[in-house]
């Protein structure tokens, strides 16, 4: 992606509406690109009366009849639609930044959805959560000092809380709603708040990370929501600079990489910034989480230079640790299995991401 790693995500090769596909022709956006186009002002006059972008569906009862249905789902990645059925609305109300909403899903427990897109259930939270954690946490020896970017539910701090080697957490969210309503009904992420190493700031990531100290983390988390609103200038060059400088020589880094069935252009894009920043190593893992777009998330997993780091194969187990397993509340998707089979990519993954045919096979 020559030229292009100081844009956003948004796909280098559609910058004119068109994409090329390498011999001078043209094509259509990939419907991923599309994406961006669900925050634009003039969609707003699609939206229901009570949720943006259209993603609040109601299936309305006939006169008298007693009750009725309600459903939820999202239109943000064109052609599909995941529904969840809505036994009761906890929580709506706008902030400063975005929509927040909260409802009781009939399978997978309690929701949290912003801006009209699903973060977190409490049924298959553990796979994101975990996953986002523990590996780069696992892949370096004793780490110190953590710093979280977004992660306002606490639960990415609940599971950096199980490493007893970690003396300081910040964590810096620049939505203040979001880490309230966490606490009031997602009481078992947000119990990561009341670890005593935990320091809140609530505010701009990027402010803050450049106004962090050069190589003050041994590891930074970027627990951000999907890449528009908010969000987006935590997919571009100038974030990962600075988040860059602010590790130590062999630091590392981990951060929401979108789907590999959905968006393999932007995880090119993504991976080609990252290479350029990241002088260690960069690779791509994922985890299943059934209720995100495709039933899967990815993860960009990167070094800075110094100290080799081997991601695929943990050096920090987290089975070793000492009360670990168990820390808050035990366990349910990470192990160390875990942490090596998620940098075993499909064979389409790899002929559509180039950048990712020479990654690391599971065999010593």
């Amino acid at each position: 992606m020559e030229g292009a790693a100081g844009k956003g995500l948004e796909c280098q090769k559609t910058m004119d509406g068109k994409a090329s596909n390498g011999n001078g022709s043209e094509k259509d956006i990939p419907s991923c690109c599309l994406k961006a186009r669900a925050s634009a002002p003039e969609l707003e006059a699609k939206c229901h009366s009570t949720v943006v972008s259209g993603w609040f569906s109601e299936c309305h009862s006939c006169p008298g009849k007693a009750s009725k249905k309600v459903y939820f789902n999202n239109p943000m990645w064109p052609g599909e639609a995941h529904s969840l059925e809505v036994e009761k609305v906890l929580f709506k109300e706008k902030s400063k930044f975005q929509e927040v909403l909260i409802f009781e899903s009939s399978t997978y427990g309690k929701v949290l959805v912003l801006d009209g897109i699903v973060q977190l259930t409490e049924k298959d939270e553990c796979a994101y959560q975990e996953m986002i954690a523990h590996l780069p946490l696992c892949s370096i020896p004793s780490p110190k000092t953590v710093l979280v970017v977004g992660g306002g539910d606490g639960g990415v701090l609940r599971e950096i809380s199980r490493h007893s080697s970690v003396e300081q957490i910040d964590i810096c969210e620049i939505d203040e709603m979001v880490i309230d309503v966490s606490k009031k009904f997602f009481p078992d992420l947000a119990v990561g708040f009341e670890d005593p190493r935990v320091h809140l700031y609530v505010g701009d990531a990027a402010e803050f990370l450049r106004q962090a100290p050069e190589g003050k983390y041994d590891a930074i988390i970027v627990d951000s929501s999907d890449p528009v609103g908010p969000a987006q200038e935590l997919v571009e060059k100038p974030f990962f600079d600075t988040a860059a400088r602010a590790l130590r020589p062999g630091g590392v880094l981990c951060n929401m990489a979108e789907s590999m069935w959905l968006h393999t252009h932007l995880i090119q894009d993504m991976i080609s910034i990252c290479r350029e920043t990241f002088k260690g190593s960069v690779h791509y893992a994922w985890a299943s989480v059934p209720t995100y777009p495709s039933g899967v998330i990815g993860f960009l997993i990167c070094s800075t230079e110094g100290p080799p780091v081997d991601f695929v194969h943990p050096i920090n187990p987290i089975e070793k640790l000492e009360g670990a397993l168990k820390h808050k509340r035990e366990l349910r998707f990470y192990n160390s299995e875990m942490h090596s089979a998620a940098f075993a990519l499909p064979s389409f993954l790899r002929r559509e991401v180039s950048l990712l045919r020479n990654s690391p096979t599971l065999a010593r």
